[in-house]
């Protein structure tokens, strides 16, 4: 069986020559320097495509992120970028990953690898020449495709046709995959959302719920990041009609419990979504009156600009806002305190939470998308040579006092108005 695992490894029977996005691809100036700097090494030397780049090649799908397999070790894979003055990172290099960077392009290239043990989350592992070996230690039939520059597919374990299939299958045993790293349960989710074309495997879904518990094996960071992949996947919204994907999401990230926010989109909430950032598409699954969404940022390390963003968002969609909330008036004022991008966001989230009147809202967001927003007439500066004030607390006062006045009379304020409160604050 091994033998013929590795004759089949061999062949170049299977092969992209004639496909368009592959010959578009290959032709990258980047790509072609990074192979020919390995080609000269010595004629040993073999490096290849394999992961999701070939996964979306294979489909069709826009290739955003490179990563490579090379039969050398790392300390030669250095060797070889600095006879060719490419800049590289040592950041992986203690599970054998350097870090190319040509051009400001960015290429992960990892030697082949064997594991010799595994705690759940990271392997102990030993460099070897055997792509078959390689292959054998991946997670998935679809992650295991590899790819030369000549356009020739070497598939050990058919990733292709379960890539085209819409079959994600497990490499081996899956519990044995799932104990030697518990991350691939959430990489599970991601590609049955993805790209699967059938129902769960009922025992791939056993062991799967059986072996959640080993996610405490995986960092909150690596988890969190591994959610923004599943949630910026395009056919995301599959979850809320994939009963099994759905409580695996759920029994993970039982904040999010609002996912089916977006089970039923029209053409217009798909657009919006689309556009959205992570932080937005979180607030939308968070926020209601409990206090899951402070336990969600305390949980997980998100940026300060992801908090801000979802702190915001709570602060407007967990009051009783005002009957003329959502009104232009008022808007007026929203735009010019919080910031046009702030605006459209509290807008976009009526629009997708809203079971009625959504034109309403649609309608404002035309209106402010275009909408620019006045500068305020009034400086500190104006102030202090006309009244002769000084900076202070009683500047600032009269400078809020006047902003207020100028933003609840649609942005008009008159010379008297201004006398009058600087009067007024004085005494």
């Amino acid at each position: 069986m091994i033998k013929f695992l590795k004759n089949l490894l061999k062949s170049k029977n299977n092969t992209f020559i004639g496909k368009a996005n592959f010959q578009k691809f290959i032709s990258s100036n980047e790509i072609q320097q990074l192979f020919e700097s390995f080609n000269s090494y010595s004629n040993e030397a073999e490096i290849r495509f394999v992961g999701g780049c070939v996964r979306k090649l294979i489909v069709d799908e826009e290739v955003d992120d490179i990563d490579l397999s090379t039969n050398l070790k790392p300390q030669d894979i250095i060797e070889v970028l600095k006879k060719n003055n490419i800049n590289f990172h040592e950041t992986g290099i203690n599970h054998g990953t350097i870090t190319a960077v040509v051009n400001k392009k960015i290429f992960e290239i990892t030697s082949l690898r064997k594991d010799i043990k595994t705690d759940g989350r990271h392997a102990q592992v030993e460099y070897t020449n055997d792509w078959l070996e390689d292959a054998s230690r991946r997670d998935f039939t679809i992650n295991a495709i590899y790819l030369d520059k000549h356009g020739n597919l070497f598939d050990p374990f058919n990733g292709k046709k379960d890539l085209i299939d819409g079959s994600i299958n497990f490499i081996g045993d899956p519990t044995k995959r799932i104990k030697e790293d518990y991350l691939r349960i959430l990489r599970y989710i991601r590609f049955f959302l993805g790209y699967s074309k059938k129902q769960h495997n009922k025992n791939v879904f056993k062991i799967i719920k059986q072996n959640l518990i080993g996610l405490i094996h995986v960092s909150k960071n690596r988890q969190l990041q591994e959610l923004k992949k599943i949630i910026s996947i395009k056919n995301f919204n599959k979850i809320n009609s994939d009963k099994v994907s759905k409580e695996l999401f759920l029994l993970i990230f039982p904040e999010l419990k609002h996912i089916s926010r977006i089970a039923k989109l029209d053409n217009i909430s798909s657009k919006i979504l689309a556009e959205k950032k992570f932080e937005f598409i979180i607030s939308l699954f968070l926020i209601d009156k409990s206090e899951d969404c402070d336990y969600f940022i305390y949980k997980y390390n998100l940026s300060n600009k992801e908090k801000d963003k979802i702190n915001f968002l709570k602060s407007i969609f967990t009051q009783e806002l005002k009957k003329d909330y959502f009104t232009r008036e008022n808007l007026l004022k929203v735009i010019f305190k919080h910031g046009k991008e702030n605006l459209i966001d509290i807008l976009d989230f009526k629009i997708l939470t809203s079971l009625k009147n959504k034109n309403i809202f649609i309608d404002l967001k035309n209106f402010f998308t275009n909408f620019e927003i006045p500068v305020m007439p009034v400086k500190a500066k104006d102030l202090k040579d006309k009244f002769n004030l000084k900076e202070g607390k009683l500047l600032g006062s009269i400078l809020n006092e006047i902003e207020e006045q100028w933003t609840n009379n649609n942005f008009e304020i008159s010379n008297d108005q201004i006398e009058i409160i600087v009067k007024s604050k004085r005494t």
